[in-house]
């Protein structure tokens, strides 16, 4: 009886020390936990991603930052001090911006789905940025197996690190643009796919939609050694989310997520360089389509390609501007070979 008291005391005082360690970001409007939530330290670094439960490790959190922005939905929804961070549970203003609604331009049943929409995609080594584009892709499905057949951008602009210096043996100086890379919808029609026994699935019900998260990682405990070269703590999360209650088909898709990070050293630094890379696909247009031809540039990381101001649209997911506020002219956009 005695040993069981104690088991249960004990229990009490881990689950407060672990929540201790903790903070959750929650909606103003309903008090569930809001995921995808990004953290901008005053120099632009991004310290913290919150996860399905809208977690963050506090020891992200350092005092020497001073302000905070907080990022959710690829708009600044609040500004906080370090002393703010002390709260278990911080509210955040989540009505910025509503679900956009999803065009269906071609209802009936045919050999191809075409899901086009907005992305971006962004990579910052020891959390500061180091590349950055957007754009518009389709992406094409085959309507009998829901996989993947191709994917097609339409317009995009790169923006690129400033005189990289790519010391070889000084990693965090290198312009990491080769990173930059579409979103990739390859399970998207089947989602059973992504289950696997190294990976681990949350469900997220809300109000308006509900978010599936499948996290998974390799080299955690060992490191992969090349020409001098050290790589570890390779892990993605990926966040995808649905009309609420539906059966979480292609026509039922609202928005993709995807952070991918890995740490990575050259044998004679001192410690190792974070590698993250963030990938974001919002859809606006589903179509049923029998002819799989659609209108597509070359997607060439070293220069953009576009014939419209795109990012102007009020709907558009535009990083940039948040991104443009810390680093002024330190990224450069790349020629505009249209």
């Amino acid at each position: 009886m005695k040993r069981n008291y104690l088991l249960q005391i004990f229990f009490v005082l881990a689950l407060q020390f672990f929540n201790a360690q903790t903070i959750t970001f929650v909606s103003e409007k309903n008090n569930k936990p809001l995921p995808k939530v990004s953290v901008f330290g005053k120099d632009g670094s991004i310290l913290a991603y919150s996860d399905i439960d809208g977690k963050i490790e506090k020891s992200l959190i350092k005092p020497d930052q001073e302000k905070f922005q907080l990022v959710y939905d690829n708009f600044s929804v609040a500004t906080l001090s370090y002393s703010d961070f002390d709260k278990d549970v911080i509210k955040i203003n989540d009505r910025i911006k509503d679900i956009e609604t999803v065009v269906i331009k071609n209802n009936k049943p045919a050999k191809y789905i075409f899901i086009k929409g907005n992305f971006n995609t962004y990579v910052t080594v020891n959390n500061k940025l180091n590349g950055y584009v957007d754009g518009i892709v389709t992406y094409i499905f085959d309507n009998s197996t829901k996989k993947l057949k191709s994917t097609n951008v339409q317009q995009y602009r790169v923006y690129r690190l400033k005189d990289p210096k790519n010391d070889k043996k000084q990693m965090s100086s290198w312009d990491y643009g080769n990173s930059l890379n579409l979103p990739k919808l390859k399970h998207l029609g089947n989602p059973e796919d992504y289950k696997t026994r190294m990976t681990e699935i949350k469900e997220l019900k809300g109000d308006r939609k509900d978010e599936i998260e499948i996290s998974g990682g390799m080299l955690l405990e060992k490191e992969f050694a090349f020409l001098g070269y050290r790589f570890y703590e390779l892990r993605t999360i990926l966040n995808l989310s649905f009309e609420k209650g539906s059966a979480k088909t292609l026509k039922d898709f609202l928005e993709y997520n995807e952070l991918a990070f890995m740490k990575i050293k050259h044998k004679s630094e001192p410690s190792p360089n974070q590698i993250s890379v963030y990938s974001n696909f919002y859809p606006t247009e589903f179509s049923f389509e029998n002819n799989n031809d659609v209108e597509k540039v070359k997607y060439n990381k070293d220069n953009s390609n576009y014939q419209t101001k795109f990012w102007e649209d009020p709907s558009f997911p535009n990083m940039q501007t948040i991104f443009s506020s810390f680093f002024k002219d330190d990224l450069k956009e790349q020629e505009n070979k249209k």
